[in-house]
């Protein structure tokens, strides 16, 4: 009877373990390396965060001393240092009566449409706002400016072309939807309004590097939307003239019919002193017309 042969062994069936073991020794030694590298000196640590919270918990004009040399991240010996106080740059008082005079010249010039209720003129010692009823600039439902805007705005261009504040304008509409191919909505419509209106004062002299422009959509109603005399004045343009740039972007992320002087102040205030680490408190009221955010009382400003 013939004897049956073994079939011999593949010995290449095994080879991808070597691999496997190659690929698992150097994922090891990449992990050993990441830990070493992240790994931080924990006493040297805590002494720069101890002597940097004692140069910030300094107030006023007063003295702070530095620790003793000793075995720290730099050699030295405590001595006196003189913290200056942190102090808020209040409102120039020419920027103010400048303000002042712009809202008296912009209540002259547009007197008879401020009669008519199409023109209102607002301000404050950090900024002034010309709000133009969205009728005397477009046609329904376009952004295209009507001839008649261009006397409008030329007045509007006279009282900022000659100045450095800068100036931003705001777009807003009723909450009645709108569709075409122009403007899906009205976000697009009163942004592209507003964009008009600065190319306008652009033509008519005023400095392009310091203007702005930005769509509210219906969302910022300054008047009811359930008549039709509330929608009309919800179409409407305002021209802000701010005394700075801060005032500026800080209006304009609101809205300057949302947020008051003194919730401004406050943010203004908090930006300069920020060393603090407190941030300003703002009280959100509800109106007829919507939010606007001011400055919190002082009782409400302790329960926070």
């Amino acid at each position: 009877m013939p004897r049956r042969r073994r079939p011999e062994a593949d010995l290449r069936t095994d080879r991808w373990m070597i691999s496997w073991a190659d690929f698992v020794t150097l994922l090891f030694a990449f992990f050993v390396v990441m830990y070493g590298l992240s790994s931080v000196h924990e006493e040297k640590y805590r002494q720069l965060a101890q002597s940097l919270s004692e140069v910030f918990r300094a107030e006023g004009g007063s003295q702070v001393v530095s620790p003793d040399g000793g075995e720290g991240l730099l050699p030295g010996r405590g001595q006196q240092m003189q913290v200056p106080p942190v102090t808020v740059q209040a409102p120039d008082a020419e920027q103010t009566q400048a303000l002042e005079q712009l809202q008296r010249q912009a209540e002259e010039q547009f007197r008879d449409w401020i009669e008519d209720g199409s023109v209102q003129v607002t301000g404050n010692a950090l900024w002034i706002a010309i709000e133009l009823n969205a009728s005397l600039l477009f046609e329904s439902g376009d952004a295209l400016p009507v001839i008649e805007a261009e006397p409008l705005l030329q007045q509007v261009a006279a009282l900022a072309a000659g100045r450095d504040n800068p100036v931003h304008v705001e777009g807003f509409t009723d909450n009645r939807p709108i569709s075409t191919d122009r403007f899906p909505s009205n976000w697009e419509l009163s942004a592209a309004r507003a964009a008009a209106v600065v190319r306008m004062l652009q033509l008519q002299g005023v400095n392009p590097e310091r203007m702005a422009a930005v769509g509210y959509g219906e969302y910022q109603p300054a008047y009811s939307n359930r008549t039709e005399e509330g929608r009309q004045h919800n179409r409407r343009l305002v021209i802000v003239i701010a005394r700075d740039e801060r005032v500026r972007r800080l209006v304009q992320a609101f809205g300057s019919q949302r947020v008051s002087e003194d919730a401004v102040r406050a943010l203004l205030t908090a930006d300069e002193n920020e060393v603090t680490g407190e941030p300003p408190a703002l009280e959100q009221v509800d109106t007829e017309s919507g939010i606007l955010f001011r400055q919190a009382r002082p009782e409400q400003q302790q329960e926070q």
